[in-house]
């Protein structure tokens, strides 16, 4: 069976970081994720997905996302429930997350990252986006492309 969830979307709030009776980190977050049509009134409508995230991804996430930054998940769906106070069944459907990207520079070392879900490691891929070492960085400047310099 395939079980695969990719979004994309923004923070609702600042990610929820608690440790678990055995130290295990463990983060709660809603994603706002865009639907790709428009309602009748013109206004693109979002659905608000709930998230968990486990361990020292818990962790790194919590230290780089706040509200409203633009973030890329991935990872599976998974359901649970539990009876509430009132005695009454709540059914839950949440995301949890594997892997998680930056979709946006921030002020933060202009870098960006992949980062996965182990609790020993994690795979970080940094860049700096400055114009100096950036080719492909828009300076404003014209660029001069001659017929031949084209592979096709």
């Amino acid at each position: 069976m395939i079980n695969r969830v990719v979004l994309t979307g923004r923070l609702t709030r600042d990610v929820d970081l608690r440790y678990t009776q055995s130290g295990d980190a463990v983060g709660t977050f809603n994603l706002a994720v865009d639907r790709r049509f428009k309602n009748q009134q013109g206004e693109r409508e979002a659905d608000f997905v709930q998230c968990v995230i486990w361990r020292k991804s818990a962790e790194n996430f919590a230290n780089f996302f706040h509200k409203g930054s633009l973030v890329g998940i991935e990872g599976r769906i998974q359901t649970r429930n539990y009876e509430n106070q009132q005695g009454n069944r709540v059914y839950v459907t949440e995301v949890i997350v594997e892997n998680f990207s930056f979709l946006e520079s921030g002020n933060r070392n202009n870098s960006t990252g992949t980062y996965g879900n182990d609790s020993k490691s994690s795979t970080t891929t940094s860049g700096q986006s400055t114009t100096g070492n950036d080719p492909f960085a828009n300076t404003g400047d014209s660029i001069d492309v001659n017929d031949n310099d084209l592979p096709f």
